[in-house]
Order: structure tokens, then C-alpha cells, then sequence
């Protein structure tokens, strides 16, 4: 059903009207859905930063473990494996 056969007495001017009124409307959702975009893409990079942080961390720390063991095989006089 198009919008004349709902409203016959709505003029092309109303038309025009209404389609402006929505053309306005769904530019206003896509800038809405733009910043959202924008602030999503700024926690998903923080996100990523942190978990490279981690990442470097937990690799030190294997690192340390590691050569904590082979120093101790070391003075047990015993090789590591």
C-alpha cells in the first residue's frame, strides 16, 4: 500500500515533507551508529594494547622460569633438558 492509496489528501508538498523528515531521521542513526562504531574500535585497540602487555609479561616470565631451571640443573651438576 504506497502512502497515497493510505492518505489521498496528502499533497506532494506533505510528501516531500515526510521523506525529508525521514531522509533526517536515518542520518541521525548513522551518525549515532558511527560514533558507536568509533568508540567500539577505540576499546577493541585498548583491548589489544592490554593483551599485548600481557602477552610480553607472561613471555618474561616464562623466560625467567626457564633460566631460574637451568641455573638450577647448573649447580646440581646436572644438564638441562
Amino acid at each position: 500500500m504506497t502512502v497515497s492509496e493510505r492518505d489521498p489528501a496528502m499533497t506532494i508538498d506533505e510528501r516531500l515533507d515526510r521523506l525529508t523528515e525521514r531522509n533526517e531521521a536515518l542520518a541521525q542513526s548513522l551518525e549515532l551508529l558511527h560514533a558507536s562504531t568509533q568508540d567500539l574500535r577505540e576499546s577493541v585497540m585498548a583491548h589489544d594494547r592490554y593483551v599485548a602487555t600481557l602477552m610480553s609479561a607472561a613471555t618474561k616470565l616464562l623466560e625467567t622460569a626457564t633460566n631460574h631451571e637451568h641455573r638450577q640443573l647448573r649447580l646440581e651438576g646436572q644438564t638441562p633438558s
